[in-house]
């Protein structure tokens, strides 16, 4: 039993090691596909987090950054033509952001490029599935 938690924190720390090597790789992939499409990274992370109307504060959890952050994302994608900003239907005081037809033009050739030559492209699709359960498992939301 003692053998096992010494391997434990091994077993640990070498899965948050490939954990993280593989979110440089994706961040790097992000922001090489988004500046051939002339945006930033964070402007590239937001338009694949849009997959709908939604708020600041949505679009913020979803791209793991501060809202302010998003806010400054949201403003470059609006001044570019990408985004608008509309009521919120359920609350007076909320703003939804919403794609313009450029914006979803946009985002559709920017997941085109993410999905060429992913990081996660070596594994099956099946792979990708038992990936996607076991990461969603052990994050905790």
């Amino acid at each position: 039993m003692t053998e096992e938690r010494e391997t434990q924190p091994q077993a640990d720390r070498e899965i948050c090691g490939l954990i993280n090597g593989l979110a440089k790789q994706i961040e790097a992939h992000v922001r090489s596909r988004a500046a051939t499409l002339g945006l930033t990274a964070s402007q590239g992370v937001a338009l694949r987090e849009l997959t709908g109307p939604m708020t600041l504060r949505e679009l913020a959890e979803r791209m793991s950054c501060e809202p302010s952050n998003a806010t400054f994302v949201a403003d470059r994608l609006e001044e570019q033509g990408y985004l608008e900003r509309h009521p919120h239907p359920g609350n007076r005081r909320a703003k939804q952001l919403v794609l313009t037809p450029a914006g979803s033009e946009l985002r559709e050739r920017l997941l085109g490029l993410l999905s060429e030559n992913s990081p996660l492209a070596p594994l099956a699709p099946e792979e990708q599935d038992t990936l996607q359960r076991l990461l969603a498992r052990a994050v905790v939301r």
